[in-house]
């Protein structure tokens, strides 16, 4: 009886002693949060056989990362038979238990999904996203946004970036109020004119490659707050465009095609008042059309301080004498630029256009403080001498004008 009665006394003693040797289980939440927080998912749930206290510590952490590196754990073994990763998913969901904070995942392309549509890359997002109505970021790419029928909108997010989702027809009519709303980016998604937001609060704003986003882009330019604008690939009418605060724009070659396509006048009736910061990209100066919608363009910036371009690299299809003979003609830019201080020029290969162009600027521009140019990584050094030597014998309309040579980008 003393011996059974002195080996669980013992056995206690032993287990106390353990207890108070457990540093780790006996921190704080706010320290062991991090802590899991950094282990994979696969880790973290481990832990739950550790002892009674660690049974469900992981279903609180506020961060899930079931990124690239979760999914190919479970495709090695094959554990993604028909609808295995849902299931998987799912488990983690149920038991997790508390706010997420943030929250990635990674569909590996190998995995068969309900959802996914024969003869298309994606796949509807999971209705349970919009009840986190706690979301201050959301990131979302290759899928299907349909959002319940009561779905209001998220009134705590301040940054979405989504990377070719097409939006649903749940979304059609209903508009999503987005209160904090401060960046937006869209690339390449579809069905855009189903995206009705009211963005308040929104400051810059970014649209490539989504042919039918017009309606929405318009409607935002409105914002009060909005001051930095990126559009390229627009296919559709561009009238009225402009008729916003302060901002800077950037466009792309499309743009200025689509400009001269709908003849300057009727696509541009009033001058841009409030346009200070202008950006061509992939911009041609073998283009005609380019070139007079981006002449139109400094035309009707009365208040514009800066202006960059971007030279896209010539092709075959270059008519390089027609623009030079255009940029030659007295008419091509009839008045000065009288608020422009900085121009960066960027990848120029030293064609007369380019330099004519340069040319042209420098002798409108009688505020003109600082011409930068940074010829492309293609030609040698000894064209990028003749580059400099031309422009430094050009005219200055401003006496304070700097020309500025930086060296090719690696």
């Amino acid at each position: 009886m003393d011996y059974h009665h002195t080996r669980r006394r013992r056995r206690l003693v032993t287990s106390s002693a353990a207890d108070d040797e457990d540093i780790i289980s006996n921190l704080s939440e706010d320290l062991l949060d991090p802590i899991l927080e950094r282990l994979p998912v696969k880790d973290a749930v481990r832990t739950c056989v550790l002892s009674r206290k660690w049974r469900y510590r992981w279903t609180t952490i506020k961060t899930l990362f079931l990124d690239k590196q979760f999914s190919l754990q479970f495709l090695k073994i094959g554990a993604f038979s028909c609808n295995g990763f849902i299931r998987v998913l799912n488990q983690i969901m149920i038991l997790h238990n508390g706010p997420i904070f943030k929250f990635v995942l990674h569909i590996p392309k190998q995995i068969f999904i309900d959802s996914l549509k024969e003869g298309t890359p994606h796949c509807e997002l999971q209705s349970a996203v919009f009840s986190c109505l706690q979301l201050t970021k959301l990131y979302l790419l290759t899928c299907i946004l349909n959002p319940p029928l009561a779905f209001k909108g998220f009134p705590n997010l301040q940054d979405i970036k989504l990377m070719h989702v097409d939006f649903g027809v749940n979304l059609g009519g209903t508009v999503i109020n987005l209160p904090q709303l401060k960046n937006l980016i869209l690339y390449g998604c579809g069905n855009v004119n189903n995206f009705n937001i009211k963005a308040e609060k929104l400051q810059n704003l970014r649209v490539t490659g989504c042919p039918d986003a017009n309606a929405m882009v318009l409607q935002l330019l409105h914002s009060e707050h909005l001051n930095a604008v990126h559009i390229s690939r627009l296919s559709r009418s561009i009238k009225d465009l402009f008729q916003v605060k302060r901002f800077s724009f950037t466009i792309d070659s499309y743009f200025l095609k689509n400009l001269a396509a709908e003849k300057f006048p009727n696509s541009l009736p009033h001058v841009v008042q409030c346009l200070e910061e202008l950006e061509f990209i992939s911009f041609s100066f073998g283009d005609l059309n380019q070139l007079q919608g981006a002449l139109f363009m400094l035309r009707n910036s009365p208040n514009l301080k800066g202006l960059r371009v971007t030279h896209m690299l010539l092709g075959q299809e270059a008519d390089l004498q027609l623009t030079s003979n255009y940029l030659e003609s007295p008419d091509c830019l009839d008045q000065r630029l009288l608020t422009l201080q900085t121009v960066e020029m960027t990848s120029l290969e030293g064609s007369r256009p380019e330099l004519l162009f340069v040319k042209l600027l420098l002798d409108c521009s009688p505020h003109l403080e600082n011409m930068i140019i940074q010829p492309t990584s293609t030609i040698d050094a000894e064209k990028r001498h003749n580059i400099a030597k031309d422009v430094l014998m050009f005219p200055r309309a401003s006496p304070k004008a700097k020309v500025v040579f930086l060296d090719p980008e690696p």
